[in-house]
């Protein structure tokens, strides 16, 4: 998400409590945790602390996964522990995958699952993204 050389010997410790979910909180901390380090990179630059940020893309999760045969979109607790198939994704606002990680649970998936999972989750880290260059904007 940064380029590590421009700011310094300053560093950035990012922690996460998701103080409501039910289910998805990796994905929810890491989607949250993007707009917390953009927006400390911000106040270091307004206060004269660097000269630019280092911010060079954005990054969001989401999990998917498949139920009953049926793929499913940052799935809640009961559905996540019932699932064949759990995987989560993190892209980069460049569109381009971070991490891709994906476990046959309760069962196994195929190159066309695969495929649609990954799908699913780029359409969903796409509406994440817009929400957080809403929030980055104001």
């Amino acid at each position: 998400m940064v380029d590590d050389f421009k700011f310094g010997e300053f560093t950035i410790r990012v922690d996460c409590d998701v103080l409501q979910a039910d289910g998805g909180t990796r994905t929810a901390a890491i989607t949250g945790a993007c707009v917390a380090v953009h927006d400390a990179f911000k106040w270091l630059v307004a206060q004269g602390h660097i000269a630019i940020s280092p911010v060079q893309r954005r990054v969001a999760a989401v999990s998917v996964g498949v139920i009953d045969g049926v793929l499913w979109l940052d799935m809640d607790y009961d559905l996540d522990v019932r699932a064949e198939v759990d995987m989560n994704v993190v892209m980069s606002s460049e569109g381009r995958f971070v991490e891709v990680q994906g476990t046959g649970e309760h069962g196994t998936f195929d190159r066309s699952q695969l495929d649609r999972l990954v799908d699913l989750a780029s359409a969903g880290i796409a509406t994440l993204a817009a929400a957080q260059r809403r929030v980055l904007a104001e």
